[in-house]
């Protein structure tokens, strides 16, 4: 199966810990977390069109500054996505700087806090000077972005404050059969994405037609050159108090998860200062990794003090894993 989902993270585990993912054929990325983006491309920042912040501890949010220097131009609205008061972190960003003379930009940004069970919008425009303007509230059980090729889902843990945890899940991967496009006389290219999203939004209405260079099949028609499959599911935590409540609902979110970011601030030799600075050790990071059944592992998020021997942090993690 190809991922749908290519992923990166933008820094080492002892720096702030930030993950890019881009969707792929989509031209399009999401980011989770804004610390120190510097090593992320002008071309790759224009591509995110959703960020979701866990905290905003500044070197979780003190990249929002850049990513809104690159964006200030783009027609393209950006969302933001956070815990309760990330709308008046953005705000305070916002009133930092003098606006006066950015009224023709497109620029527009989507704030919408998540607070456990109710979700609060707000928007800041700015041929409006950015000034926050109201949006609608409702409740939620946790989706924060439901789109054609994945949903966004989240869950409030605590970390001495709000923080969210992320799922990022595809709700089925489509794969294509080159064998029974051949047979049918069809050549690969850029339609085969087109057809995909057609093909998630028919609902499984196989009488509906779809154009191919100029002559329409039905998806009854098409039904052979098409498989579908589980879809690929990201998981990001970071800053979590090793509480019985935090570890117990991570553990639910990052269930069958195909790659489980997940912090690993302090050694278990340290758990007393792990549990007075509201971290997971990384011992308590591999247990749920290995409880949620997660495919890959990968520990961010490594306290400085650990700066001479980060991999000492790696290997307890990897080894209560056990994978």
């Amino acid at each position: 199966m190809k991922p749908s989902f290519h992923h990166k993270l933008v820094n080492s585990p002892l720096e702030d810990p930030c993950l890019f993912v881009r969707i792929l054929r989509e031209r399009r990325a999401l980011q989770f977390d804004l610390g120190d983006i510097g090593r992320l491309s002008a071309a790759e920042m224009n591509r995110i069109t959703d960020v979701f912040i866990s905290h905003a501890h500044i070197d979780h949010f003190i990249g929002f500054d850049r990513l809104l220097r690159v964006l200030l131009r783009r027609e393209t609205p950006l969302s933001v996505y956070g815990p309760p008061g990330i709308i008046s972190c953005v705000a305070g960003k916002l009133r930092g700087y003098t606006w006066n003379l950015i009224t023709d930009y497109p620029a527009v940004i989507n704030v919408i806090a998540f607070s456990g069970r109710r979700i609060s919008r707000a928007v800041f425009r700015a041929k409006n000077r950015f000034r926050r303007e109201a949006g609608e509230t409702g409740e939620s059980d946790g989706l924060l972005l439901k789109d054609p090729l994945f949903l966004v889902r989240a869950v409030r843990l605590d970390h001495d404050t709000a923080c969210l945890a992320f799922s990022l899940e595809e709700e089925c991967h489509i794969n294509i059969h080159r064998d029974a496009l051949v047979k049918k006389g069809l050549t690969v290219g850029p339609w085969l994405t087109l057809y995909k999203r057609f093909l998630r939004e028919a609902d499984g209405d196989m009488s509906r037609e779809f154009p191919i260079n100029g002559k329409k099949y039905t998806l009854g028609q098409l039904a052979d050159i098409a498989e579908f499959t589980r879809g690929q599911k990201i998981v990001y935590a970071t800053d979590i108090a090793m509480t019985p409540g935090n570890i117990s609902a991570l553990t639910r979110l990052a269930r069958g998860a195909d790659d489980f970011f997940c912090e690993a601030y302090f050694m278990e030799k340290d758990r007393d200062r792990a549990l007075e600075r509201f971290h997971l050790t990384a011992k308590a990071c591999g247990s749920i990794a290995r409880n949620a059944g997660a495919k890959r592992l990968s520990v961010v998020h490594i306290s400085p003090k650990y700066s001479d021997s980060p991999e000492k942090v790696i290997e307890e993690a990897t080894r209560e894993f056990g994978r």
